[in-house]
């Protein structure tokens, strides 16, 4: 059985030694997208090709990555958020499967007019987050997020953490799923985000 392709973008680092920008990626964000029974592609940071990529591949769905602060709180990648913004525009307009985690999340919660702050607490831990039918327990590696969706953005809060940091979102009508925490830095993929991945990418109903 031919398995469908998903593509992930990729975080940018910075060689000052060499003068080169480079896209790269932690090699279990792959393992994690095949364990969900998909193959995974890397994009490069061109927001120029994103068309011709998903034109070309036609992928079961579209991951945003973590890594990089948004340029307009801190960070140092601009080619990062435009190829974010590029990719969710296409989603949205073509109904493509889209999931970001952590600075997918923040790509996704600022496309759709949301504010960041910083917050404290939420680095290198695991805490619990409430879906409002029990609470489990996720890693967190980000210091940025957003507290209350603005209304009418067309999002839906999923889960929150304890101080109110809105942890995962879906929307409201499009196939589209952000969390904040990690999938591919558990020691085991757990099945609660494997779940979510594949029935998102399938097109099933319940995929938060």
């Amino acid at each position: 059985m031919l398995l469908k392709p998903v593509i992930y973008t990729q975080r940018v680092e910075i060689i000052e030694s060499y003068k080169e920008r480079r896209d790269c990626a932690d090699q279990r964000i792959a393992d994690f997208i095949r364990r969900c029974g998909f193959i995974p592609i890397p994009v490069p940071n061109r927001e120029d090709l994103a068309s011709d990529i998903v034109n070309s591949i036609h992928p079961a769905g579209i991951i945003l990555t973590g890594g990089n602060s948004l340029e307009k709180y801190g960070g140092n990648a601009p080619e990062r958020d435009a190829m974010d913004a590029t990719l969710i525009n296409i989603a949205v307009k073509q109904s493509i499967p889209l999931y970001g985690f952590c600075r997918g999340m923040q790509s996704i919660l600022d496309y759709f007019g949301n504010s960041l702050v910083g917050v404290d607490g939420h680095v290198a831990v695991r805490h619990l987050v409430n879906d409002g039918a029990g609470q489990y327990e996720v890693n967190s590696y980000h210091n940025q997020a957003c507290m209350q969706l603005q209304s009418n953005c067309g999002l839906k809060i999923i889960s929150q953490a304890e101080d109110s940091v809105i942890e995962a979102v879906c929307h409201e009508y499009l196939p589209l799923v952000a969390t904040m925490w990690h999938p591919e830095r558990e020691k085991e993929f757990t099945y609660r985000d494997i779940t979510r991945i594949k029935s998102l990418f399938s097109r099933e109903e319940q995929a938060i």
